[in-house]
C-alpha cells in the first residue's frame, strides 16, 4: 500500500486501483473536535480537486478535496455515528471515502510521506 499527501492535508492510500482518502493528523489537529462529517455517495464521479466531503468541527467547516479523479465506491459509514474517529484515528478508522483511481498518473503530483513532513514543518 502506497500513501500520498496533498498540500490541502488529505492523504490517499492506494492498493491496486482502489484508493482510501482521509485527512491528515495535522489537519484534524488544526480543526479541533470533529462534530459532523458529510461523505460522498457511492457512484459519485470525482475529478482531481473536486470538493468531495465536508468536515465540521467546533472551529469551522472545511471542504475535503479529491486528491485524484475516480468514482466513489463508498463513504465511511462509521462516521455518521462517530465523527470523532477523524480525530482519534485520522489515518485509520477515520478515513472518509474509498474511490477508484481513474488516472494513476495523477498520483505523481502528490507528496510522499517525507515530502509532506517537510511541507508541514515549514508551516
Amino acid at each position: 500500500m502506497t500513501r500520498y499527501f496533498t498540500k490541502d492535508h488529505e492523504w490517499i492510500s492506494v492498493e491496486g486501483d482502489v484508493a482510501t482518502v482521509g485527512i491528515t493528523d495535522y489537519a484534524q489537529n488544526a480543526l479541533g473536535d470533529i462534530t459532523f462529517v458529510e461523505v460522498p455517495e457511492a457512484g459519485k464521479a470525482l475529478s482531481k480537486g473536486d470538493t468531495a466531503a465536508v468536515v465540521d468541527s467546533v472551529k469551522a467547516a472545511s471542504d475535503v478535496y479529491a486528491p485524484v479523479g475516480g468514482e466513489v465506491l463508498e463513504g465511511n459509514p462509521a462516521l455518521e455515528e462517530a465523527p470523532e474517529l477523524v480525530n482519534t484515528a485520522p489515518d485509520g478508522e477515520g478515513w472518509l471515502w474509498r474511490q477508484s483511481v481513474a488516472d494513476a498518473a495523477e498520483l505523481g503530483d502528490l507528496m510522499d510521506e517525507a515530502a509532506y513532513a517537510a511541507y508541514i514543518a515549514e508551516l
